[in-house]
């Protein structure tokens, strides 16, 4: 009976141990600076959303360069696999689990949003888009 009783702490522990290895500092500054910028741009702005992220990430956008209309063009729907860019070069996994520093370094989110939103949007992307996509990519 004792076991029984100490499972739902259990449960509690572990998923506070997942979030934990899925957490960190500098990627929720990066997060913390795009709601910001958000919240400025739409006082609306309530959070961002890993939904909205996944739809972003799978979704064919026009206005962007014919061979990468999504993001998955290059890093494929399963973004806890290896993708590829077009030149043949290997990127490694974009989900946070496979590649735990991703999302990290203020300076490369910003070149590589700024490439790969003007390559599959053909314009900067939105810091609400930033960080839907960055928030379903921590869940992955």
């Amino acid at each position: 009976m004792r076991i029984l009783s100490a499972i739902p702490s259990l449960m509690l522990l572990a998923a506070g141990v997942a979030a934990a290895a899925t957490s960190n500092p500098a990627r929720d500054a990066i997060l913390a600076a795009f709601a910001a910028e958000a919240k400025q741009a739409d006082p609306a702005f309530a959070g961002f959303s890993a939904e909205r992220g996944q739809a972003f990430w799978t979704t064919a956008h026009a206005g962007g360069k014919p061979d990468t209309p999504s993001c998955t063009s290059c890093h494929t729907p399963d973004p806890t696999r290896e993708g590829q860019t077009r030149a043949g070069k290997q990127i490694a996994p974009m989900a946070i689990s496979r590649t735990p520093d991703r999302f990290t370094d203020p300076e490369k989110v910003a070149k590589w949003f700024g490439r790969n939103c003007n390559s599959v949007l053909g314009r900067d992307c939105t810091a609400a888009e930033k960080g839907d996509v960055i928030t379903y990519l921590a869940g992955k």
